[in-house]
């Protein structure tokens, strides 16, 4: 959300967590978004489409193991004001 910015509604849609050891004690997980995503998400949305990607990554404790493997999905569409008309709309 804070990568596309204010003109994106940005929600979580829909996750599945695999479950591989117990997570014993602090654990953490990051998803990074490359600007070639961000690109592509602002690209699918510009006219007013909604869409919607999938991410994945992985939990992992304080030794770096692994301990789930997370896929989360996010549905993605430009605010009605900050679309971009196509031509000859």
């Amino acid at each position: 959300m804070h990568a596309l910015g204010r003109d994106y509604y940005v929600w979580d849609q829909a996750a599945e967590i695999r479950f591989l050891k117990p997570g014993r004690g602090t654990v953490h997980a990051s998803f990074d978004l490359g600007d070639d995503v961000i690109d592509a998400m602002r690209a699918a949305t510009a006219g007013g489409a909604k869409h919607l990607h999938w991410f994945d990554t992985d939990v992992v404790d304080a030794e770096g193991d692994v301990v789930a493997a997370v896929r989360k999905q996010v549905y993605v569409r430009r605010k009605p004001d900050r679309r971009v008309e196509s031509a000859g709309a």
